[in-house]
């Protein structure tokens, strides 16, 4: 593989926060007397702010009162997420000490919003790494949309093209792979269906699987 830098999502590939958010929205449903819709929530994984209220919003109906449901959500998350540190998923830390020492650029590509996700990346002691942060509140338009890959390339200064990528969902393989980006996809609550597999993009089991391709 030839690539020029390296791009990476943060929830369920860098850090191990996805189960952390499936559980607290389970939570904070149940406390408000609402169901557990499943399927709702996983189509949000990989989303922005604004996608997840939408997506919300249209699979519970018009008798919802999402800020009510979303803060009592984010208060239940925060404390577990951003609060106090969250585990780092494996091979993570190997593999941006190998790119740094291969002098590639790094940058992280993420759905929450810039002051969550620098308090994330900084409590885990991962922020160092990273030239840039781009986050969902700085781009129009949520993954599976490729706006915000292209606008980690570009603080890069790196064509899209030259960029590896690294998500765990499928919205955000969908946006990575329409950036142009060569993309490894380590799965984290969902493994991948068939007709994302037809993307060809690369799927391994952990980032430590990735860096001993890459050497």
């Amino acid at each position: 593989m030839h690539f020029s830098a390296a791009v990476f999502d943060m929830d369920g590939l860098l850090l191990d926060s996805e189960q952390v958010s499936y559980d607290t929205f389970s939570q904070a449903c149940s406390e408000l007397g609402l169901a557990f819709k499943e399927q709702v929530y996983l189509s949000c994984i990989g989303t922005n702010a604004e996608q997840i209220k939408k997506t919300i919003c249209e699979g519970y109906g018009e008798g919802l009162d999402y800020p009510r449901l979303r803060d009592c959500w984010l208060d239940k998350y925060h404390a577990l997420a951003v609060d106090q540190a969250l585990p780092i998923k494996q091979g993570v830390v190997d593999l941006l000490q190998w790119l740094t020492s291969q002098g590639i650029p790094l940058a992280v590509a993420t759905s929450s919003g810039k002051p969550t996700a620098e308090a994330k990346l900084g409590n885990a002691d991962l922020l160092h790494f990273f030239e840039s942060v781009s986050t969902g509140c700085q781009v129009n338009n949520s993954k599976p949309h490729p706006e915000i890959f292209l606008k980690a390339a570009k603080s890069l200064n790196i064509d899209a093209s030259k960029c590896l990528a690294f998500e765990d969902s499928e919205n955000g393989v969908r946006a990575a792979v329409a950036a142009g980006m060569q993309v490894y996809q380590i799965p984290d609550l969902i493994q991948p269906s068939d007709e994302l597999k037809r993307l060809g993009h690369k799927v391994r089991a952990s980032l430590s699987e990735v860096l001993l391709e890459l050497k």
